[in-house]
């Protein structure tokens, strides 16, 4: 209803989302991921006040993204270097905000020392390593190896030896590291969308403004960030004159995080696609995606452990869909008093990347014409049969079927998810007890008061005019 009436403007929507993200900078002082010696007990008035002021600002960040899709419909939409600029607005305040909504970065800033210190960041976790930057990592963490391949480890060890170790300066250089991802992302979107037939503006509104890159690509400074700008920028190039520089971009954004090796399948068909023989295609892509997995690995000098750390275990609380099934399978099976209860949980997990593979072949094998809205679906759905989800896995596939969906109704529903998982985790990173539910609550329901009174006081008349 609010967006059918309220009364919609470039400037009302950068306010408004402007008003969002400072919103939540302010509230994450107190109720952010902090460094452990400065968080609050959650009872403490400084933590509720900041829990509620985090929620009332991803409210009104949603609000104004949803009345940005509107005026991006609408019969003059914004150019996208305006969407642009409205993405650097809203994206301002968070800049110096402490990290929101998870503890990874911490994680990346001790692998990073690790492997500046030349320590096998595969076989050991940061406990090894000692010292502040470890103490920040979450407890679960402490003896894990680290999932992430020599891209990112190179750039976090690059980053390591730049501040010395220094919390705050650590913490600001994997945010603009994540900026830069998001600033890549940005700048392949419109050409990804031109190729596939899409309106640029829309395919910038869904997938780079999106409230879920906000929050958690650049307020949590995720490095899905750089592996999806990296990603973005490889298709870009393959459709064009650069092939193998295409292939090698998308390698990188594998040896980042995994799971954009799929977009391997993306370069060979914008290739084939291009008029390009198949065999001699393959070929290009292979040598050159296997000499930037080389060169990377020897630059980086973790060694190749990063294939054995695509095991690495995840929560035993993740909420994915497999793994909810196996622990529900999992009780049930104790329950009858059955030894195989605790084989529930692997075995959905198997049956979980089972269904990922079938669903992917598909996928290919039915829009192998479309091949970056097909990329899109197949990492949207390696992000939900995987064995974990984080909210901001769903952008690996949101990001590319904001590009190429071939209609607004998938855009719809996609950007309706996003919507939902923008309140989906608290801004401390944790699990939620019913206190801060209860005030999470209370800034959600505080932001749509205020929408709604703003939205009474546009349909108020005038002075000296009738209604």
């Amino acid at each position: 209803m609010l967006a059918m009436a309220f009364p919609v403007d470039l400037r009302r929507c950068q306010l408004l989302g402007l008003a969002g993200t400072a919103s939540l900078a302010l509230g994450g002082e107190t109720s952010g991921a902090l460094p452990v010696q400065d968080v609050l007990a959650s009872a403490s008035v400084k933590a509720a006040l900041g829990l509620v002021g985090v929620y009332f600002g991803v409210v009104l960040l949603v609000a104004a993204w949803v009345l940005l899709g509107r005026l991006v419909r609408g019969p003059q939409p914004p150019t996208p270097r305006a969407l642009l600029l409205v993405l650097a607005v809203w994206a301002a305040p968070l800049l110096l905000a402490p990290p929101l909504f998870s503890r990874d970065v911490y994680s990346y800033l001790a692998q990073g020392a690790m492997a500046d210190a030349h320590m096998d960041v595969y076989a050991q976790g940061p406990a090894m390593l000692g010292g502040p930057l470890a103490d920040e990592v979450a407890p679960m963490w402490q003896h894990t190896g680290a999932p992430y391949g020599p891209a990112f480890l190179a750039v976090a060890s690059a980053l390591a030896g730049l501040t010395r170790g220094q919390l705050p300066a650590g913490l600001l250089g994997m945010r603009l590291v994540a900026l830069l991802g998001v600033a890549l992302m940005a700048a392949a979107l419109p050409r990804l969308a031109r190729h596939s037939g899409a309106d640029p503006a829309a395919a910038l509104w869904l997938g780079a403004l999106n409230p879920l890159v906000l929050l958690h690509l650049v307020a949590g400074a995720h490095n899905d960030a750089i592996m999806l700008g990296m990603l973005g920028l490889g298709l870009v190039a393959a459709r064009g004159r650069w092939p193998a520089v295409g292939a090698v971009l998308v390698t990188l954004a594998a040896l980042v995080k995994a799971p954009a090796a799929l977009g391997l399948l993306a370069v060979l068909a914008l290739q084939i696609r291009a008029g390009r023989r198949p065999l001699p295609a393959v070929l290009t892509t292979a040598a050159a995606s296997a000499l930037t997995t080389v060169a990377a690995t020897a630059v980086a000098g973790t060694g190749y452990g990063w294939i054995g750390a695509l095991t690495t275990p995840v929560s035993p609380q993740n909420w994915a869909l497999t793994s909810l099934a196996g622990r529900a399978t999992g009780a049930l099976l104790k329950h009858l008093g059955s030894s195989l209860a605790p084989l529930a949980v692997p075995a959905w997990h198997l049956l979980g990347l089972a269904a990922t593979a079938v669903a992917v072949a598909l996928i290919w094998l039915r829009l192998r014409p479309r091949p970056v809205y097909a990329l899109g679906l197949s990492l949207l759905t390696v992000a939900v049969f995987g064995p974990a989800i984080r909210p901001w896995y769903v952008l690996w596939g949101l990001f590319l079927i904001a590009a190429g969906a071939p209609d607004t109704s998938v855009r719809h529903r996609v950007a309706a998810l996003a919507g939902v998982l923008a309140l989906a985790v608290l801004p401390s990173g944790g699990p939620a007890d019913l206190g801060q539910l209860v005030l999470a609550v209370s800034g959600g329901v505080l932001g749509v008061v205020v929408l709604w009174q703003a939205h009474q006081a546009a349909q108020a008349p005038a002075p000296g005019r009738t209604a």
